[in-house]
């Protein structure tokens, strides 16, 4: 929660600063994501799953011509089903993770006007994600457990399309630096185990 802050505040005062210079645009972003979770073991699969995130943004230009930033605090909500894991005795169990969070992308854009009713962009830049939800999940009946990291750092790369001047359309990929979380099972092993959920998303976002 403290590095959080410090991001947020961090923002807040890139804002502060162009703030004389730029148009300064608040609005609110909300989009479906794709995740897929990936391990470092091939002992069992997880589907791709949908998600979901919403929450305020704000963009602003910079001095030079085309360049700008946004910055948006969304709650994100992902989920995975592992699946393909035989017990001793033959039987197979499924299970389903879910992972809630509140990311903060910071992306440098360029917007490329098309006229006065549309317009292109391109989009780069971290992303700072904070666990809200539970961090301890049991699953297949006990037999694991998935330990989900406090937070996490990524990157988003996108680009969209901006009409009217208020409503934006884009498509980005976030990719995790780093691991998700661990997988313990019974005999407490982790190393092996270490997943990452990276998303394709595609988000509306409406600025004021």
């Amino acid at each position: 929660m403290r590095k959080m802050m410090l991001f947020v505040m961090f923002a807040l005062a890139c804002v502060s600063v162009q703030t004389a210079s730029a148009q300064l645009k608040f609005g609110l972003k909300g989009g479906v994501n794709i995740t897929r979770m990936s391990f470092g073991n091939d002992l069992f699969e997880a589907d791709n799953r949908s998600g979901f995130f919403v929450g305020p943004t704000v963009k602003f230009g910079l001095p030079i011509v085309g360049l700008g930033i946004d910055v948006s605090a969304l709650y994100d909500q992902r989920e995975a089903k592992f699946k393909d894991v035989f017990t001793e005795d033959g039987g197979r169990l499924d299970a389903t993770m879910k992972q809630k969070a509140i990311n903060i992308p910071v992306n440098l854009r360029y917007d490329i006007g098309l006229g006065s009713l549309a317009g292109v962009y391109l989009a780069a830049g971290p992303q700072f994600g904070f666990n809200i939800g539970d961090r301890d999940v049991s699953l297949f009946e006990d037999v694991a457990g998935w330990r989900l990291a406090k937070s996490v750092f990524s990157v988003n790369v996108g680009a969209g399309v901006m009409l009217l001047g208020h409503l934006q359309v884009g498509a980005n990929y976030n990719i995790v630096c780093g691991k998700t979380g661990d997988v313990t099972f019974g005999d407490g092993v982790t190393s092996a185990f270490r997943g990452r959920s990276n998303s394709w998303q595609v988000s509306a976002a409406y600025y004021f």
